[in-house]
């Protein structure tokens, strides 16, 4: 502990109790369940990474009144009670205040020293390990960090416009997806991605989660939804061409993620039998609960009362979509998960979709439900252009996209991991596809219902197509 900080593990778990810490931990936007309040925090582990900051590397455990918890990482400045930081305190006793210490980016240096110098904490219940990717010292020269904006469920910092830093806010326990396929990525040498520097973990007889990651950070890079967003409208040829190079991107990453068969975690598949089975039923239960809210308004005509109609497109199409080796996958894949830099298209964010459970963001599936998902994001950012921006897409630009987009990705794709044939090409495509429109209709009907015509048109086009 350092010198100066007379903190007990029983002072400290009453800090962590203390009302305002709980009051802020429910504010923070990586809080994950923003309907349920908090009824107590236990400290689960902790261990100081230095002495002056005097900083904290704490897990807790969120209670709620259910008896269900969630898994929070807390790097924490301990201060005594005299003393004044650059962040307000968000707990304090007679003797000590208790800061968020990534308030200040500064701090997470901290974090990144250990990182470089590979260094293991032994803890009487475990062990915090820190880790460089490579041989050679990550940190070098960090200049001055800075944040990088608001975050949903993680805290990144930048160094020098080289590394990024992305601290997980909620854990869950195993190898966050991030870290095991940026691994397995930048291993096998794939360029498209910004490239794994360095992680740190936590590994006891209860518990073992990843914390962080640290990697190449792009500063001359521009989003794929920004840059969608304005070349739609001035230069919407350009764009076409940009995606028919993304589809040859996601075709390389597919087949690099399918390309080693000794390890148990990356080895392609056969698809079981029953997985279509339950994808659709899962669908099917979907398509019952939401199409029954569907409120009385002229937006969801086109569908109002068709979930029978849905469900008999849904299961002629089962019928087809058969075969191509299920791979680990991005997860979560749109454009807001790319970057054009100027060595082309960079894959980021392989977490998954947060809301998932980790055991089912690691699950192998088809490549196409990536596809799918970049092909929906192409939906999303053509309506988009008219909601945020008051524009209007060209004619046909959706189906252009689509077009230039699967065009390169299956001139690209290992034949292994599709169906075999174009109709079931097609088939399994437009299943992965409904299940991404049902998921944003309840998205939309919850969050933003002023966006809901674009997952309404998604379900019209399954029902149209022939």
């Amino acid at each position: 502990m350092p010198d100066g900080i007379p903190a007990t593990s029983e002072e400290l778990d009453r800090l962590l109790n203390d009302g305002a810490l709980r009051d802020w931990l429910v504010q923070q936007r990586w809080y994950a369940s923003k309907t349920r309040s908090v009824s107590a925090i236990e400290l689960v582990e902790s261990a100081w990474l230095s002495a002056d900051p005097a900083l904290l590397l704490a897990l807790v455990q969120a209670r709620f009144a259910t008896g269900a918890h969630e898994l929070y990482q807390l790097p924490l400045l301990v201060a005594g009670s005299g003393s004044h930081g650059e962040a307000p305190p968000i707990a304090s006793s007679p003797a000590l205040s208790v800061h968020d210490a990534l308030r200040d980016p500064a701090n997470a240096l901290v974090l990144m020293e250990q990182i470089d110098a590979d260094s293991d904490i032994d803890t009487a219940q475990g062990r915090f390990s820190f880790h460089r990717a490579g041989d050679g010292a990550v940190l070098g020269s960090p200049g001055r960090p800075r944040s990088i904006g608001v975050e949903q469920s993680n805290t990144s910092v930048v160094f020098a416009d080289r590394l990024v830093l992305k601290v997980f806010r909620r854990l869950e326990p195993g190898i966050n997806p991030e870290l095991e396929v940026l691994r397995f990525l930048t291993a096998n040498a794939f360029p498209n991605i910004a490239a794994l520097h360095g992680w740190y973990e936590y590994d006891g007889p209860a518990l073992a989660a990843t914390l962080g990651v640290v990697q190449e950070f792009l500063p001359d890079a521009v989003g794929g939804w920004e840059l969608a967003l304005e070349e739609i409208i001035a230069q919407p040829a350009q764009f076409i061409e940009r995606l028919a190079g993304l589809g040859q991107v996601t075709a390389a990453l597919h087949c690099t993620l399918a390309s080693d068969t000794g390890d148990p975690a990356f080895s392609p598949e056969e698809p079981s039998q029953e997985s279509i089975a339950l994808l659709t039923a899962t669908i099917d239960e979907d398509i019952e609960r939401i199409f029954l809210r569907l409120p009385d308004d002229e937006r969801f005509a086109a569908i109002a009362g068709r979930g029978q109609d849905v469900r008999e497109r849904l299961a002629a199409r089962t019928h087809f979509a058969v075969g191509g080796r299920v791979i680990r996958t991005h997860g979560d894949y749109h454009l807001g998960q790319t970057l054009l830099s100027p060595r082309g298209w960079v894959v980021i964010d392989f977490e998954g979709e947060p809301a998932r459970p980790l055991p089912e963001r690691r699950r192998k599936r088809s490549a196409l439900r990536d596809v799918a998902s970049m092909l929906r994001s192409f939906a999303y950012v053509a309506s988009a252009v008219t909601l945020l921006r008051g524009d209007q897409a060209p004619g046909e630009f959706e189906q252009r996209a689509r077009d230039a987009f699967l065009d390169a990705y299956f001139a690209g794709v290992d034949s292994t991991l599709l169906p075999a044939g174009d109709a079931a090409v097609g088939s399994l495509l437009s299943i992965f596809e409904l299940e991404k429109a049902i998921y944003e209709l309840q998205y939309e009907l919850d969050n933003r219902p002023g966006w809901v015509s674009i997952p309404v048109a998604g379900i019209v086009r399954l029902l149209e197509s022939s």
